[in-house]
């Protein structure tokens, strides 16, 4: 079975309007989704079934509640959010009928089934679901989530996540390293070695490129996520800031692209979709380089 981020496959959307029907939801052990519409006083969940209002207990809702490595406020933040099930049984309440659910059924099966036979190097379907300073969170399976930290989001650095994610996107990803309490993944491998990027452009091309940092002796300017090059130091401009430049060279014995620029725009750059050069199978090694660069940038997965 197929265990994807919380909210990406409709077919997994259920609505059910008779008995029968969650019946046999529960003795197939079937995954279902539906959105949280309450989440009460005790922190318990309730789900919107179509036909009837189901019950996540507050233990049942995360993975990590009843273990005490998992806080609350992991259950109030699926308000209004789609979350993975499956029907364990009924109660009644205020003498209506009330499915009871779990979501953590889902997610231990999701970890013991897909998460746990993960190996660095394995390349997976993601899902951006929060953004801070340090890094990305997604979401590797049924709301289970792990880190790309700031600096494994692109070879070409950033100042925070938001400059190359957003909350909600679908993404690849790369198992990074794997610990015994948590999974670090990265995004920068699958976007293409220095090589792979440089040959999308040519000497003397003018293109659009993104200010990423001001220094005293310059300024870097990305081309694409794995690729900047550095003009000479404009004190009017600043980070995010859409410019046009033209390539004056480009040296990849020495990974350095010289630009210039040619206008500044009164824009901020937003994230947008992302090209990959690897998108599946298991990574070994990594290297970003050309072969007789003077600076090596590799990664070796699996040690």
């Amino acid at each position: 079975m197929k265990y994807e981020p919380e909210g990406v496959n409709p077919a997994l959307l259920k609505k059910f309007y008779s008995v029968k029907d969650l019946k046999a939801a529960a003795e197939s052990r079937e995954i279902c989704e539906g959105r949280v519409v309450l989440c009460d006083s005790r922190h318990n969940l309730y789900v919107d079934l179509g036909g009837f209002r189901g019950v996540i207990m507050r233990t049942e809702g995360a993975l990590g509640i009843l273990e005490g490595t998992q806080k609350d406020i992991a259950l109030l933040s699926r308000v209004n959010r789609t979350v993975c099930f499956c029907v364990k049984g009924f109660h009644r309440e205020n003498g209506e009928l009330v499915p009871v659910l779990s979501r953590r059924s889902v997610q231990l099966r999701c970890k013991k089934e897909y998460i746990d036979k993960l190996n660095e190097g394995d390349i997976i379907d993601a899902k951006i679901t929060r953004l801070e300073s340090f890094g990305a969170f997604i979401d590797i399976g049924c709301g289970l989530n792990s880190l790309i930290p700031v600096d494994m989001l692109s070879v070409s650095r950033i100042n925070h996540p938001k400059e190359r994610v957003f909350e909600g996107q679908l993404i690849k990803a790369v198992l990074k390293k794997r610990e015994a309490h948590k999974l670090t993944f990265s995004l920068r491998e699958l976007l293409g070695t220095w090589e792979e990027n440089a040959a999308r452009f040519s000497v003397g091309e003018t293109v659009t490129g993104v200010v990423r940092s001001v220094e005293s002796y310059g300024v870097f300017i990305e081309l694409a996520p794995n690729l900047a090059g550095l003009a000479e130091y404009e004190s009017e401009l600043f980070a995010g800031q859409k410019v046009s430049v033209i390539i004056k060279s480009m040296s990849p014995e020495r990974l350095k692209i010289k630009l210039s620029v040619i206008e500044a725009f009164n824009e901020t750059a937003t994230p947008t979709g992302l090209e990959y050069y690897l998108d599946s199978g298991n990574i070994s090694e990594w290297r970003y380089s050309p072969a007789g660069s003077l600076k090596q940038i590799t990664t070796v997965f699996g040690k």
